[in-house]
């Protein structure tokens, strides 16, 4: 661990709601459904983690079993050692095979809206998943993709997309999704790195009306790449905006074409537990994008285990599950794909932007689809707020049982409204902590079980060991007391490595000296148990002596009145060392205040949340923040702005709106 103090708390949020009864939000029951319950189940699987482990993982479907449950050496482990099995055989040909072929497994809705004919849909019943999954499975067999051979997925969010990344599974061939909003560079990076010579894309994708030139970037990245040892040897393109694109003869083929020719059957590659399942890049502000990769088995395990229990999933139900993430990022892979197919619960898919063609988009597809449990980020939430209760209130959200938030901390004003407008002050949010690395949730409230705090992530996921520790010494710290968030004990959805770099796997994650998985992050664990996180520890700012959680900060910016959403980084201060830059974006009431006299309610404001030593020393305000597609902020942007620069020399490439940076550049501080 790092020489540095533990990371000081002073923000306090004492609202509590307790958990709803099952029958009183739509659920014909919960999966945990006490506090008493999930302690006694939380003890089981962290004191006999292959009894418990055990039992989940016969729920699902096995070619062979396994020899033992775990194996532990850090930072190696091996889940299900021994096992044989396919994941893609155990989310879609388990159900067909079980009798439940004809229910749906995928709803999909494109981004345009025809005024005469409406949103574009499609949906896919098990069975035609099962048949439309084997059949590209062998389209990659005739392009010559074999067990262990990496793919290459560049596409826009269409249920092609779901059945390349199932077909890949159903072969054995570890698939690297690349979200659509990232640059021809960043392609060319990935597939250097991960030796993969087959790229799938489409000709475009739709956002917010305009066509997202997939194919173009696609064909800049293999011009890269076309004179190295790395050259992209197929492109399968599918053709979704129809519009001209390039084409190599030589390279490129149509997803169409292909399969015309091709067959609807397919059996499932055996695939031993550890074999790779996906590689899934992770990238910052320096450094080549991390490859991160997981395995067969124990992700499979934990992404069915942990959609089942945090979302309450329950087939024959009448559940439709959104996720509005990409498939690109690992919440699209876990909570839109594998581990909601694996539970038999219709998962639904949206191509587009939130506010296209309007602001009301969500709650359209909210009412349209029946959505019982909805999951999104606190960021779209916070664009919700700013955009008014009036769209929601104008929807039939009446199916909706469960709420979710994944991405960033949720500020607690914006789950207040949250909870209010969209959940009826009724509805339970389970605000879920996790990572890439992670694979699946790893602190969520439960619904049956948990009184939810605004802005906590409350308790650790079944098989979690999780604490917060100081970190210069490694030792627990007390309730209330700010640290690093580690977990203690291996879980099956966990990280085998970054693919090709053993040593920045080990140095990156692991602390032998106590042997444990450092997370990354700040947080706290107040007295009741429950996890509150601070932010990344590279977001932490030490001012004059204080190490303070930029999440802290910005939670109480976000309560006051004027402020829709903030974000906060350090900045250069020829006092302190560091001080604290605040970037704001307005309510529509606030549009005509005098911007110094804003600044001066929100210091005084900050002061009165958390302290003096707190407060902003420089406040910037515009429209928007910098954010990618994803609705990420991006903080590096903000810390350059906050240094005094006129312009960036940072990658930008999955800006979405790179004309909120240059108001930034050129806003005045207050």
């Amino acid at each position: 661990m790092s020489n540095r103090s533990p990371i000081e708390t002073q923000l306090t949020e004492n609202r509590t709601f307790p958990a709803p009864a099952a029958a009183d939000v739509g659920f014909p029951r919960w999966h945990i459904g006490s506090e008493a319950e999930y302690l006694e189940q939380h003890r089981r699987s962290i004191e006999d983690p292959a009894g418990f482990y055990g039992d989940v993982a016969k729920e699902l479907n096995w070619f062979e079993p396994w020899r033992e449950i775990c194996s532990w050496e850090l930072p190696d482990a091996r889940w299900f050692d021994g096992a044989v099995t396919n994941l893609c055989h155990n989310a879609v040909d388990r159900h067909v095979d079980a009798g439940h072929g004809d229910a749906t497994a995928l709803i999909w809705e494109g981004e345009p809206v025809d005024a005469d004919s409406g949103a574009e849909q499609r949906s896919l019943t098990y069975a035609e998943l099962k048949a439309e999954t084997a059949r590209f499975a062998n389209v990659l067999d005739s392009q010559g993709v074999k067990k262990g051979d990496v793919v290459t997925i560049y596409m826009g969010m269409v249920p092609e997309l779901a059945i390349a990344v199932l077909a890949c599974a159903r072969i054995g061939a570890p698939h690297s999704v690349i979200f659509g909003g990232f640059s021809a560079q960043s392609i060319a990076d990935r597939v250097i790195d991960a030796k993969s010579s087959v790229v799938l894309t489409c000709d475009g994708g739709w956002r917010r009306g305009k066509i997202v030139p997939l194919k173009d970037n696609v064909d800049e990245a293999c011009a890269k790449l076309a004179d190295g040892p790395n050259a992209v040897e197929r492109v399968i393109v599918f053709a979704r905006t129809k519009h001209a694109v390039e084409w190599d003869d030589l390279r490129d083929r149509d997803w169409a074409e292909l399969c015309l020719h091709v067959g609807t059957e397919r059996a499932p590659e055996p695939m031993a537990a550890e074999d790779p399942l996906f590689l899934l890049y992770t990238s910052g502000s320096t450094g080549k994008p991390k490859g991160i990769l997981h395995t067969t088995a124990g992700y499979m395990v934990h992404a069915y285990l942990t959609a089942k229990l945090t979302f309450n999933l329950i087939p024959d139900d009448n559940q439709v599950f959104w996720c509005t993430a990409d498939v690109g990022w690992i919440t699209g892979h876990t909570y839109i794909l594998y581990g909601v197919l694996a539970n038999r619960v219709p998962t639904l898919m949206y191509e587009g932007a939130p506010d296209s063609p309007d602001p009301k988009r969500f709650w359209d597809i909210c009412e349209r689809h029946a959505v019982t449990q909805f999951y999104t980020a606190p960021t779209a939430i916070r664009a919700f707020m700013k955009w008014g209760d009036e769209h929601p209130a104008a929807h039939d959200l009446s199916k909706l049982r469960l709420l979710g938030t994944v991405g960033e901390p949720i500020n607690p004003e914006a789950w207040i409204w949250y909870r209010r407008v969209i959940g009826r002050d009724l509805l339970p949010i389970v605000d879920t902590w996790w990572q890439t690395e992670t694979g699946g949730h790893m602190l969520t409230p439960l619904p049956g079980v948990t009184a939810t705090k605004p802005g906590s992530c409350s308790t650790p996921m079944l098989g979690v060991d999780a604490a917060v520790v100081d970190p210069e010494t490694g030792e627990e710290l007390p309730a209330n007391q700010g640290g690093v968030l580690v977990v203690r004990k291996p879980w099956p959805g966990m990280l085998r490595g970054i693919y090709g770099d053993r040593q920045r796997f080990i140095d990156t994650y692991w602390d032998a000296d106590n042997d444990y998985y450092i997370t990354g992050d700040g947080a706290r664990r107040d007295a009741d148990g429950d996890f509150w996180i601070m932010g990344r520890t590279d977001d932490v700012i030490n001012v004059s002596g204080h190490r303070i959680g930029t999440m802290e900060v910005e939670s109480a910016l976000v309560s006051h009145p004027d402020v829709v959403e903030a974000a906060v980084v350090g900045m250069p201060h020829e006092i302190k060392g560091t001080g604290i830059a605040a970037f704001c974006t307005l309510t529509n009431a606030a549009a005509g205040k005098s911007l110094d006299e804003v600044a001066k309610s929100l210091r005084a404001h900050v002061t009165a949340e958390i302290g003096a030593f707190a407060k902003p020393d420089a406040l910037r305000f515009a429209a928007g923040l910098p954010k990618t597609r994803s609705g990420k902020i991006m903080r590096r942007l903000l810390r350059d702005v906050a240094a005094g620069a006129k312009e960036t020399s940072q990658d930008t490439t999955t800006l979405e709106d790179r004309g909120v940076l240059g108001e930034l550049l050129s806003a005045e501080a207050h």
